[in-house]
């Protein structure tokens, strides 16, 4: 299953009521979990960094004979423009085969012209990132694949 069937299964499920939903393709199983919305803080703004933003996760097991390998994705809060770093001029918040300490800065999200720290919930190791720098992402896009350590 490729990034784009994962990514527009990821849009469908947002945009139902559901809120759990499992796909399986052969031996790849997709189970996606919806939380209900990110907190509003005023006027309809969402909170920011630090202020509860939930980031949805989806997982996708790939059963290889008895061994089940688990794959999770960091995925989009909001809509916005992804930043791989705080400035042109210095290192990627992390690359492939980093391990991130949970709340953790992995990216910066710009969105109406402010600047949104995305932290990771938990300890990982990046396996890929899927998206460029200052590409637009939307909404439950896959940032990031991650593996739990």
């Amino acid at each position: 299953m490729d990034l784009e069937k994962i990514a527009g299964l990821v849009k469908i499920i947002e945009d139902s009521s559901l809120k759990e939903f499992t796909y399986k393709e052969g031996e790849v199983k997709i189970t996606m979990s919806k939380l209900d919305h990110p907190p509003i803080v005023a006027a309809g703004v969402p909170a920011m960094p630090g202020m509860g933003i939930p980031s949805v996760t989806a997982t996708v097991r790939e059963k290889e004979g008895d061994v089940e390998e688990e794959s999770l994705f960091i995925t989009s809060p909001i809509v916005g423009t992804f930043y791989s770093a705080a400035a042109p001029d210095v290192p990627a918040f992390v690359r492939v085969g980093d391990r991130v300490k949970e709340g953790q800065t992995v990216c910066i999200l710009e969105a109406m012209k402010l600047m949104n720290e995305i932290q990771c919930e938990y300890d990982c190791e990046i396996e890929a990132v899927l998206v460029s720098n200052e590409q637009k992402v939307e909404y439950g896009q896959p940032l990031f694949r991650v593996k739990k350590i």
